[in-house]
């Protein structure tokens, strides 16, 4: 079962987010991770879906919007996706990428967007798999990044 989580499914989130973050590399923070998303969910700066394997959480997507001024369009940044190991290979990955694609069409999004890092062969292939094009350099416009 997916449901889309909101403030009081944030207990049944924060365990897989913290275990998201150390999966990138990331010290653990609990408080943290719990402060993040409270504001997210609180603050309705982004959609999160979880999924549920015989009553237990065990993996979830966070969608970030995605505003375009010059195509008066919103859109949508699949940033986070994770399955507990334990769960894995059951296709509950793939479930939560078409949940998202799903719920951005309703909500009449053009595209959804994601990015993973080089060495995530295993993620890609599913991407591939969802129809997720590899884009090639952007010859309309360049992105630049600043640390703060």
């Amino acid at each position: 079962m997916i449901k889309q989580a909101n403030v009081a499914d944030l207990e049944d989130i924060i365990s897989l987010f913290e275990a998201y973050r150390t999966f990138y590399r990331h010290p653990s923070d609990l408080q943290g991770c719990r402060k993040f998303l409270t504001e997210r969910l609180a603050h309705k700066e982004s959609v999160i879906f979880i999924v549920y394997l015989e009553g237990k959480p065990v993996g979830f997507t966070q969608l970030y919007p995605k505003y375009s001024s010059a195509r008066l369009a919103k859109n949508w940044i699949l940033n986070d996706l994770f399955v507990d190991s334990d769960a894995r290979n059951r296709g509950l990955g793939q479930q939560l990428i078409q949940t998202a694609v799903e719920f951005a069409q309703i909500d009449g999004a053009t595209f959804v967007q994601l990015e993973t890092q080089v060495e995530n062969v295993i993620a890609q292939s599913l991407y591939k798999k969802m129809g997720f094009a590899l884009q090639e350099p952007d010859t309309e416009f360049l992105v630049f990044k600043k640390q703060v």
